[in-house]
């Protein structure tokens, strides 16, 4: 596996795959990696020869306050784990390769607000902005055939798909289903922030999630599942910012005759902030 710092060789990379007629499939990280990035990689391989991983900490879609400086930067780990799943290039630039002109004063992406300002994007202003801008930048740099993204992040898929659509890029949008623990939570990067006793209770959201789903699948209204899965989840032991059932497909308020159901949650616990979310099929 390759590791590559420098546009001009990660584009002269890709150039050579192309003319030996070999699709390209990215997966954007931010680095960290556990089992669920890697699997991304493994689906990867499944749409394409060449996979191309990338890792950045992308500073604009961190708030004021937010983690950015302490996010665990854990480069050397994450080439052995990329170069294990079967990656082939590992691009990991410098803050001045994705915003030469400076942070401050770069060009963004500026997706719908009807999906970027709701759920998530209530709690954390302009993060999708800064992942929308982040996610352009490498789709306009690694040009890839398919990008892989994990249903962990399940708004951040919706926002990509939509973003690929409007800004017409050729690319062919992969989700991957959420990689769990034996327990039930979702792996994240994040989980490492808990202490053993917060780790402890954190299995809990995705034991709500599921009894929400049961609930729908019941016939309760979504009103009260929405209500009662707030209050199970701050009874569990965490902090509840959100539980909301949205249309899967395009995360809008669901009418009478939708089926196809998302159920999303965040919550803080200790000095971690947890999202997960379940599908929900009332067919």
């Amino acid at each position: 596996m390759k590791v590559v710092e420098g546009i001009s060789a990660l584009r002269s990379q890709v150039r050579a795959w192309r003319a030996a007629g070999e699709r390209v499939v990215l997966v954007p990280t931010m680095g960290n990696l556990h089992a669920g990035h890697l699997r991304l990689v493994e689906v990867g391989r499944e749409h394409g020869e060449r996979i191309v991983a990338s890792v950045f900490v992308n500073p604009t879609q961190f708030g004021a306050g937010e983690d950015f400086d302490k996010y665990p930067r854990t480069l050397d780990a994450d080439a052995k784990g990329l170069q294990g799943a079967g990656a082939d290039l590992l691009f990991a630039p410098p803050t001045e390769a994705i915003y030469p002109g400076g942070v401050a004063s770069a060009t963004i992406v500026e997706p719908p607000p009807e999906l970027a300002n709701i759920l998530c994007g209530a709690f954390r202003p302009g993060h999708f902005r800064g992942v929308a801008t982040v996610v352009a930048k490498l789709f306009n740099l690694v040009q890839p055939d398919v990008a892989v993204f994990g249903e962990k992040d399940f708004q951040q898929l919706m926002i990509i798909r939509r973003l690929t659509t409007d800004l017409n890029f050729p690319i062919d949008i992969v989700g991957v289903p959420t990689v769990r623990e034996a327990d039930g939570l979702a792996m994240s990067s994040r989980n490492g922030y808990l202490s053993v006793d917060e780790r402890a209770i954190a299995p809990a959201l995705h034991g709500c999630l599921v009894d929400a789903a049961d609930r729908l699948r019941a016939g309760v209204l979504i009103d009260d599942v929405e209500c009662g899965t707030i209050r199970a989840v701050d009874g569990a032991g965490l902090r509840c910012e959100y539980v909301s059932v949205r249309r899967a497909a395009d995360l809008g308020d669901p009418g009478p005759s939708d089926k196809n159901l998302v159920i999303l949650v965040a919550a803080r616990l200790g000095a971690a902030r947890l999202i997960d979310n379940l599908r929900c099929n009332l067919n």
